[in-house]
């Protein structure tokens, strides 16, 4: 089944990719590597969730900004690749909560992300992967995920 078959069986929508807010590319190409800026959770109708974990939002609403997180994510990466079947597996995340000083569980938090991406890509979702507290992220967006993503090796054709 096509990644993209996957997405729509999971009755799951990619958002609009965002424009970078920065002077940044949201990806960046080395060999078969993709490099992917930190990303924020848009919303379908392209508002951003904010707040912070454990103060203003309870954990599972951050879960559900890192799902979103996880969503924005494949939009970019289809807007730069085209077809997200080229994926070959995520390798490594970094996941960011905005989150109270006293707030302990920021795993718990970035699973929503690790989860959809494992739901969509199966155990090649699965990356190495650190979670952290922040305390604060830009535009007080609730959870920023950056991560490093390998691409399926290209057929060489010899002549």
């Amino acid at each position: 089944m096509s990644i993209e078959a996957k997405i729509e069986e999971l009755n799951l929508e990619l958002p609009t990719a965002p424009k970078p807010g920065g002077i940044y590319n949201p990806v960046v190409q080395v060999d078969d590597m993709l490099y992917v800026s930190g990303h924020g959770p848009i919303k379908l109708d392209g508002t951003m969730h904010t707040g912070r974990v454990g103060d203003d939002l309870t954990e599972e609403q951050g879960v559900e900004a890192a799902r979103a997180v996880a969503l924005t994510m494949l939009a970019t990466l289809k807007q730069y690749l085209g077809d997200l079947n080229r994926i070959d597996r995520f390798v490594k995340v970094l996941g960011m909560v905005n989150a109270a000083p006293d707030f302990k569980r920021h795993p718990q938090v970035i699973n929503g992300f690790s989860d959809l991406i494992v739901q969509v890509f199966g155990e090649n979702g699965r990356a190495a992967r650190s979670a952290v507290g922040m305390g604060s992220l830009p535009g007080n967006i609730t959870v920023e995920v950056e991560a490093i993503v390998m691409l399926k090796k290209q057929e060489q054709t010899v002549l």
